[in-house]
């Protein structure tokens, strides 16, 4: 029985990641084995990061609110249950927005905070 090569197959699968290296430096995006090593934990990190990204935006956007939070008389703990007993429905990312663009608005919710206590 003759021998059956996967020639084609092979290159096509070996192009398909050696696409995904284009721009990668010296023989990461000419040569298949150290291409591939690279391209899996490049698609690992990204996948692992898409997570991370998620987590250190809200860590940002806490440490905003406690800013401004401080910077009325009112710490970020007591600002978010003052918030959450007066009925307030308003998630992070739009507080930290406000405490930066629209200091007036946010001081009237920390007022707001503030009578709830």
């Amino acid at each position: 029985m003759a021998r059956a090569r996967g020639g084609t197959i092979t290159r096509r699968r070996h192009k398909k990641i050696l696409k995904l290296a284009k721009g990668y430096w010296g023989g990461k995006h000419r040569l298949f084995r150290p291409t591939n090593e690279t391209v899996l934990k490049a698609l690992w990190y990204s996948y692992r990061d898409r997570r991370a990204r998620k987590r250190d935006f809200r860590r940002l956007w806490i440490i905003r609110i406690n800013a401004a939070a401080r910077s009325n008389g009112l710490t970020y703990n007591r600002l978010m249950n003052g918030l959450r007993k007066a009925g307030v429905a308003i998630n992070r990312k739009m507080l930290a927005d406000l405490a930066i663009n629209d200091a007036s608005a946010f001081g009237q919710l920390v007022d707001v905070a503030k009578k709830a206590l």
